[in-house]
């Protein structure tokens, strides 16, 4: 999977796309791990009333012996459906490469962090490193321009740009946590959550030969709010391949493999 990506250099994008304030400096173009980079996660909302609370508020009056039919349906009707709270996005300055709550330093944290860029789907609700952030609902979106695979066709990897076809910001489906070490320090941190890609229409042609493929999980512009609020036996419903129509790969050109202009040497 990729090691580093291709982050918002565009103030304008952050608002338009994905509906938070942009951050004040934009930060590193290309992100790799354990640098400072972007996410956006949901506002925490106040709590609803609890039933404890529900069952101690006023009953409804019995309707007076001589009340009207209109005034008897009145004090009988339900009451009005709750209305869902609507999800508030904040965009969040964190480190990419999660570092799990129970790490105990920060050496051990530096170190877990750069094998802790990626989290695979099928058991981010199992493996030590992400369950909590899994089973706690601290999901987020990354916000990306592109990302980089291998191509290992030619024999030798080619570093490959993967992008929208649109060339519009992609946002990631990724987890995230807080960890604060024994003398105070805090670290924010998170890690994008991938899919199989055996099937999918580009990206099966990536990574080294032989072994699995696979792709981060990029979330369709109408499912951000959703994905931050769904509940967590449903978040699985979200780790859907990409349309690979709406995708594009450009190799990047390696200044070291290019051919001076005046490579023809007199003889």
């Amino acid at each position: 999977m990729s090691s580093h990506y291709e982050t918002l250099q565009k103030a304008d994008a952050y608002r338009e796309f994905f509906k938070v304030a942009p951050p004040e400096d934009l930060g590193e173009r290309m992100l790799r791990a354990r640098r400072p980079g972007f996410m956006i996660r949901a506002v925490p909302q106040a709590e609803a009333p609890s039933e404890a609370a529900a069952a101690a508020a006023p009953a409804a009056a019995a309707p007076a012996p001589d009340a009207t039919p209109e005034a008897e349906t009145a004090v009988a009707a339900p009451p009005a459906r709750k209305q869902a709270v609507p999800v508030v996005r904040e965009l969040v300055a964190a480190q990419w490469g999660l570092v799990p709550h129970w790490v105990k330093t920060a050496s051990d944290a530096r170190l877990r962090a750069i094998k802790l860029l990626h989290a695979r789907n099928e058991t981010a609700s199992t493996a030590q490193a992400f369950r909590d952030a899994w089973l706690n609902n601290q999901r987020c979106i990354i916000p990306i321009m592109a990302f980089f695979e291998d191509d290992h066709r030619s024999g030798k990897p080619v570093s490959t740009r993967i992008s929208r076809i649109d060339g519009q910001p992609m946002g990631l489906a990724g987890l995230w946590a807080h960890w604060k070490g024994p003398e105070g320090e805090e670290i924010l941190s998170f890690a994008a959550l991938n899919i199989n890609a055996n099937t999918h229409g580009l990206l099966h042609r990536y990574q080294p030969p032989g072994n699995e493929r696979r792709m981060p999980a990029i979330l369709n512009e109408g499912a951000y709010d959703a994905w931050l609020s769904v509940r967590q036996d449903k978040a699985r419903e979200f780790m859907r391949q990409y349309a690979a129509n709406w995708l594009t790969a450009n190799p990047v050109e390696n200044k070291k493999d290019k051919i001076p202009k005046d490579w023809r040497v007199a003889q």
